[in-house]
C-alpha cells in the first residue's frame, strides 16, 4: 500500500469486530512509528498498550469507577468560532444520521458517545501520555507519532480511532496503569478491525477546500 492510499483509506472507525490482534505486531508498528518527526529528538510520547485479558480487566475497572474527574484539557475551545464550529456540527449530524438517531434523542446520542469508553468494541487500545513539563511543540510531536502509527496500521489492514475523550478520565487511567505522577494523558486510541456491516463506519468526513486555508506565494 502506498502512503497516499493509507492516507485516503484511514478513518476514525467507531464499530469493530471481535477479532484479536497480535501484541507483537502492534509493538513492531509502534517501534517503526517512533521514526516520526520529533523536535530535538525529545520523543516525548509515553505509550501504554492494552490487549488480551488486560483489556477485559480494564473494562471491569472502568465500569466500577464512579467518581467525577477533572479533565486534563478542553477537547474543544470554548465558544468555537467559524469555520470550525460548522465543521464539527456537520460531522456530528452526518454520524447520527447514519446511526438513525434524531437530534432530540439525547439519551441515544449520549449512549453512543459513551461507547468511546468501550473502545467501540475494539480488542486492543493504546494510551498516549506526555510529561507535564512539555509544551505545545512536543504535543505536536505526539500527533505526528500517532498519525504515523495509524497509517502503518492501515497498511496492515488494521483500523483505528484516536480518542481524546479519554482526557476526561485522567485519575482512573493513572490508577489502573500506575502511571508516574508527572505524566498527563493526551489521548487513547481504539485498535482493531472495522465492522463492515456497521453503518457508522460509512461516515466520510468532508475536508474544506484547499482554497480556504492555503496561501501561496511564488
Amino acid at each position: 500500500m502506498k502512503v497516499s492510499e493509507a492516507v485516503k483509506s484511514r478513518k476514525s472507525v467507531r464499530a469493530f469486530i471481535n477479532k484479536p490482534i497480535e501484541t507483537n505486531l502492534l509493538v513492531d508498528l509502534l517501534s517503526l512509528a517512533s521514526r516520526s518527526p520529533s523536535g530535538g529528538n525529545l520523543q516525548p510520547w509515553h505509550i501504554y498498550l492494552l490487549n488480551g485479558k488486560k483489556m477485559n480487566h480494564f473494562k471491569e475497572f472502568m465500569s466500577e469507577w464512579k467518581n467525577p474527574e477533572l479533565p486534563k484539557y478542553d477537547i474543544y475551545p470554548a465558544n468555537l468560532k467559524e469555520p470550525y464550529r460548522t465543521s464539527r456540527f456537520e460531522l456530528g449530524e452526518a454520524m447520527y444520521k447514519l446511526l438513525e438517531i434524531p437530534r432530540d434523542d439525547k439519551a441515544a446520542r449520549f449512549a453512543h458517545l459513551m461507547e468511546n469508553f468501550n473502545f467501540f468494541g475494539a480488542p486492543a487500545a493504546l494510551f498516549c501520555f506526555v510529561d507535564e513539563t512539555m509544551g505545545p511543540p512536543q504535543w505536536s510531536d505526539l500527533g505526528m507519532f500517532l498519525q504515523t502509527f495509524m497509517l502503518l496500521a492501515q497498511e496492515q489492514g488494521i483500523d483505528t480511532c484516536a480518542q481524546e475523550a479519554w482526557a476526561v478520565k485522567p485519575d482512573s487511567l493513572k490508577e489502573f496503569f500506575s502511571v508516574p505522577e508527572e505524566l498527563n494523558i493526551f489521548c487513547g486510541m481504539a485498535i482493531g478491525y472495522k465492522d463492515t456491516q456497521a453503518r457508522v463506519n460509512e461516515l466520510h468526513s468532508e475536508r474544506r477546500s484547499v482554497d480556504e486555508w492555503l496561501v501561496i506565494l511564488e
